[in-house]
């Protein structure tokens, strides 16, 4: 039954890896990907000698962590907020509508933030003029770039992410309950001591799987979020790899950009898992 989802790990995830070497080639159009001259570390040392290596790592870090740290336990709290629903009809229509803001687009959302936070038409820009604080374009500004990814980036996905922590606390033993009610467990020590313990290995488990992608962030939605005032915070690795790669044709240097972006990103999840072994006894591997 897994052999289709193998085949298509297989297809997509490990034959284009026969492509790395572009990073290592010069790469040019008559040779194709083999042909090229070998030039070895040449692109890795040009990146980061670059100029702009320094800005593209600090806003990739910059936009990651905040997303991790703010997006990262909010999935948890709403889990365990709607865990202690007890109508079910109630608890459904809630799931549903923290679920619907996962389907909707990235285009769509970032035309929604347009609307919804443009200084002369928009609701929050009416709002921000109302309380005195001006036309304030809150994509334009460099200050409000990084919390408005971040929330609207929490709001999206909030819902759907407290599925995995939902479907483990369904999971814990209801005499677990019984004994923590009997004897006069509140709510507030329910959750501390039933359900967050229970909900651990999760948690741990995502978080090294989020750690793994920290130096990658939302290619799509950053780009269609970018303007030319707001692009000293905004410019990341994966935009800048788009530009030089496809818009500027330097295929080399792009894939030897995408390849030290991968490597980061794998040198963070080994190390990450071998922490949480050695704390936790919870692991990848």
């Amino acid at each position: 039954m897994i052999l289709p989802a193998i085949i298509c790990v297989i297809i997509f995830n490990y034959i284009p890896m026969y492509g790395i070497q572009l990073a290592f080639r010069e790469y040019n159009f008559a040779a194709g990907l083999t042909g090229g001259e070998w030039v070895g570390l040449k692109y890795f040392y040009q990146f980061i000698e670059s100029h702009m290596f320094g800005d593209l790592i600090r806003n990739t870090l910059l936009i990651s962590l905040a997303t991790i740290i703010v997006g990262f336990p909010a999935p948890i709290i709403l889990a365990l907020l709607i865990n202690q629903i007890t109508f079910k009809r109630a608890k459904r229509v809630l799931q549903t509508t923290v679920y619907l803001p996962h389907f909707i687009s990235i285009v769509v959302l970032v035309g929604l933030l347009n609307v919804l936070l443009s200084p002369n038409t928009g609701i929050i820009g009416h709002f921000l003029n109302v309380v005195g604080l001006g036309n304030v374009n809150l994509l334009a500004s460099v200050n409000a770039f990084i919390p408005v990814y971040v929330l609207s980036d929490v709001w999206q996905h909030v819902g759907w992410n407290s599925i995995i922590y939902l479907a483990a606390l369904a999971g814990v033993d209801p005499q677990l309950y019984d004994s923590a009610k009997i004897d006069g467990a509140s709510r507030w020590q329910i959750i501390r001591n039933v359900e967050i313990p229970a909900i651990i290995p999760t948690i741990i488990i995502l978080l090294i799987l989020n750690m793994g992608t920290i130096i990658s962030t939302g290619f799509e939605k950053i780009y269609l979020m970018q303007n030319t005032l707001n692009l000293p915070i905004s410019e990341v690795i994966e935009t800048y790899v788009y530009k030089v790669g496809i818009m500027s044709n330097q295929f080399s240097y792009a894939a030897a950009i995408g390849l030290f972006n991968t490597l980061i990103n794998f040198s963070l999840l080994v190390m990450v898992n071998y922490i949480a072994k050695r704390t936790s006894k919870i692991s990848l591997w």
